[in-house]
């Protein structure tokens, strides 16, 4: 069976689910922990299920760029915007939005996720019209963000709109009782479950 950890986690998860309140959840833990897997339950168990799951890696693209893979931004509102874009918020109206590594999100930035927190609201880059947006925010993160507050790199502000619902999510190393249950999973999953590879 699962260990206590994990079956602490899918209650919390069903009990999000089950919820219909829109509480922001923050996710910690180490790369490949499975916080993507469970920001993906909390959004397919929910009444969000039938709108759109978007996952972004704020880590993973360039500050001068995610601004606008957020927001979206106007035509001609920098070099090189030829084209008017719709940003993930907008896309995912209705859904839910995954932002994962969220510690690397540029302080800029974070006063604009603040404001969607706060008041719904976007503005893409280049306009001065706020747009309404009803999107469900889920955060990850593998650093210390009361850390990174402490050195000026996170807003306190933020971090306790985001911090509402904490899911802790340690190692595959720490909980070795999930090792048999998710070999099973991927074998039935890519071999089907009638070929045994474990014994």
């Amino acid at each position: 069976g699962w260990s206590d950890e994990m079956a602490n986690v899918a209650n919390q998860v069903l009990q999000l689910s089950q919820s219909n309140s829109v509480s922001t959840v923050l996710m910690y833990g180490e790369s490949g922990t499975g916080k993507e897997l469970v920001a993906k339950a909390v959004h397919n168990l929910s009444n969000r299920e039938s709108k759109k799951f978007i996952a972004i890696n704020c880590g993973a693209i360039p500050a001068n760029l995610l601004e606008s893979e957020l927001f979206g931004h106007e035509k001609g509102s920098f070099t090189g915007a030829t084209t008017k874009k719709i940003g993930k918020f907008q896309i995912a109206n209705g859904g839910t939005i995954f932002l994962d590594e969220i510690g690397d999100m540029p302080l800029e930035l974070q006063v604009k996720l603040l404001r969607v927190l706060q008041e719904g609201t976007i503005e893409p880059v280049g306009s001065t019209s706020p747009i309404k947006v009803n999107v469900r925010v889920l955060a990850a993160t593998h650093v210390n963000l009361e850390e990174a507050i402490s050195e000026g790199r996170f807003r306190e502000d933020l971090f306790y709109r985001l911090n509402v619902i904490p899911i802790y999510l340690s190692p595959l190393r720490k909980r070795p009782d999930d090792i048999e249950p998710l070999l099973l999973h991927f074998q039935d999953k890519h071999i089907g479950g009638d070929k045994k590879i474990l014994y």
